[in-house]
């Protein structure tokens, strides 16, 4: 199974020049389109200046100071790769098998 993940948005909310929250997403795809096994899906994630408890999140500069693995580092990805990786198996790699129906089946009398 060869996972790529890319980020693929970055939408910075700016207050004073300085990034407050970032809107992030990554696409994650198992192997090549077109493949039988090719399977694909975005995650995505708003992170705040500030978390619930009061913490600070985020580094309080402007968007133009941020690199992609500073952006990449901010999504939850280790999370994200055992979802992604569960999804794969549901789908790809294990799928249900829905029951067939018998509809030569006799009512008994």
């Amino acid at each position: 199974m060869a996972v790529t993940k890319a980020l693929t948005k970055a939408v910075p909310h700016v207050k004073s020049s300085k990034v407050e929250t970032w809107d992030l997403e990554m696409k994650y795809e198992n192997d090549s389109e077109g493949d039988a096994t090719y399977y694909t899906t975005t995650f995505g994630i708003t992170v705040n200046n500030v978390d619930p408890d009061g913490a600070t999140v985020l580094s309080k500069k402007a968007k133009g100071s941020w690199s992609k693995s500073e952006l990449e580092a901010l999504c939850p990805t280790s999370h994200w790769d055992t979802v992604f990786a569960s999804q794969v198996d549901s789908v790809i790699t294990s799928p249900v098998v829905p029951p067939v129906p018998d509809t030569a089946y006799t009512i008994p009398s």
